[in-house]
């Protein structure tokens, strides 16, 4: 490239910009003749070629239209239908516009009353106790890199799409994975790679739910998972939760239902674990009424003091279960990898439609992550990782325990990455008080009342104030830190000055 061709191209550049940015504000009108090569050249100290080959661009691009021996003129069309000239006063431009009069769908329409809250991020020095993120330190990553090399190395010399299901070797490992870690008995072919677990529910309510449909969810409960089977139009019937997780003796009141969803091995938020007597009792209403269940498999790598009760995938008899789970809480997040186990009559219709979707989840993290499982890698890390957290949540306890003691009464420690924490003598009503005093003491945390459903609890709700408190983000002097902070709020709030 000679050295002064990066300058004139840059001067080209900037006047076909000039040129398209009048004819787009109207000052060139549709069919409006534009200065000639010549003359636009002697204006602007130009040689005639870069004008010409401006405008030869600017008729390629549909913006002006030229023939030999006439002027170049503005196309018919260069100009938005709703501009006005720019001769025109700022009101009348403003008067003139007409709003497109295209409709959202259904579905469409429904979003904004679906927002989820965003969680606030911590200013420097606060403590955050927020629920779902894991560290980045925790992170296998010289192992992942070594896969992710490997994957990439072995790549195939054809470069094509894979089965919708996911890459072959990872639902192999998987499925051995699966049968040792949850006793769960399927099919290669019964398992499907989603992105994440969200897609995997997605899938549900897009091919098992219509408008109208009544879906059973626990109340309280996940409200990402509500909220896709709202959008679907479902009408959600909350069945309340207890000690024990879902209240089955409750379902008889809701015969007709398409969907159950449910976390019976962690419920979420509370931290319950369905017993056996439920879980059969739940399977048998759904075969009572044809009803499938979505048995989300949530945080069960977390179960610290005994191992994880049967699957409701693994005692189900009719193939009416639905096994969702995903490797979020244990990998990352980010790496937007899940799986479904689905009932054999179900295979053909949700791979047809994850290959609608999206055709397939990215094939190398997917041959990764099937290294990780078929050479013990990744068994490894769930187990350090466990224990890391095991740790924390003992720091949490044990902290919650110096500060607050009897104020506060701890649910769901048998597993997971965060407690609930009930603050006796603190109404409900309060509890977005205590959020913002402890925001204002340098502690972020987070209120339960989002995952009642509605969102707006009855009145008659007598529970005390609660909140959702993960630790899988913070070490023991952070957490102890941030639980003196959050009783140092509550005493400004008994105090009557927040």
């Amino acid at each position: 490239m000679s050295t002064d061709e990066t300058p004139r191209r840059a001067v080209s550049a900037a006047l076909y910009d000039e040129i398209k940015a009048r004819i787009a504000d109207g000052t060139y009108a549709p069919g409006m003749a534009l200065p000639s090569t010549r003359a636009l050249a002697g204006e602007r100290g130009l040689s005639r070629t870069t004008v010409s080959l401006v405008y030869e661009q600017l008729a390629a691009d549909g913006f002006i239209e030229t023939r030999a021996g006439a002027a170049s003129r503005v196309a018919p069309g260069a100009v938005p239908g709703n501009r006005t000239s720019a001769h025109g006063s700022e009101h009348d431009r403003g008067s003139r516009i007409v709003r497109h009069s295209g409709r959202l769908s259904t579905i469409g329409a429904r979003m904004p009353s679906l927002a989820y809250p965003d969680a606030p991020l911590p200013a420097s020095g606060e403590i955050d106790f927020i629920y779902g993120p894991l560290a980045g330190r925790d992170f296998p990553t010289l192992t992942w890199l070594k896969a992710l090399r490997t994957a990439e190395r072995q790549r195939p010399a054809r470069l094509s799409y894979e089965d919708p299901r996911g890459n072959l070797d990872l639902r192999k490992a998987l499925q051995t994975h699966l049968s040792h870690a949850r006793g769960l008995s399927c099919s290669v072919e019964q398992i499907l790679i989603v992105n994440g677990s969200q897609q995997g529910l997605d899938l549900c309510a897009r091919l098992l739910v219509s408008p109208g449909d009544t879906v059973a969810v626990e109340n309280p409960g996940y409200r990402m998972a509500h909220n896709v089977f709202e959008a679907y139009g479902a009408k959600l019937a909350g069945v309340d939760v207890d000690a024990l997780g879902m209240r089955t003796e409750l379902l008889a009141a809701i015969p007709q239902a398409q969907l159950a969803y449910v976390t019976p091995t962690h419920q979420f938020p509370l931290g319950a674990f369905l017993p056996i007597g439920r879980r059969h009792a739940l399977l048998d209403w759904a075969a009572k009424h044809g009803t499938w269940i979505i048995e989300d498999d949530y945080d069960s790598e977390y179960r610290y003091s005994v191992r994880p009760e049967a699957t409701l995938q693994s005692l189900d008899t009719r193939e009416c279960v639905i096994h969702v789970g995903t490797f979020s809480k244990t990998l990352s997040p980010q790496l937007r990898l899940g799986y479904m186990v689905l009932p054999p009559r179900l295979v053909e219709t949700f791979s047809i439609a994850k290959r609608l979707t999206d055709w397939h989840a990215n094939t190398g993290i997917q041959r990764a992550l099937a290294a990780l499982l078929e050479d013990g890698s990744y068994d490894r890390h769930v187990r350090r990782i466990r224990r890391l957290q095991h740790a924390r949540q003992h720091a949490l306890l044990e902290a919650l325990a110096t500060h607050l003691g009897k104020r506060v009464e701890v649910q769901g420690a048998a597993s997971g990455l965060h407690l609930v924490v009930w603050f006796s003598g603190l109404e409900r009503q309060r509890e977005q008080m205590l959020v913002e005093a402890a925001r204002r003491g340098g502690v972020l945390v987070y209120p339960i009342n989002i995952f009642f459903h509605p969102a707006v609890e009855p009145e008659a709700s007598d529970r005390p104030a609660g909140l959702v408190m993960g630790y899988a983000l913070l070490e023991k002097p952070q957490i102890d830190e941030g639980v003196r902070r959050l009783a140092a709020a509550l005493r400004r709030i008994d105090s009557g000055s927040p």
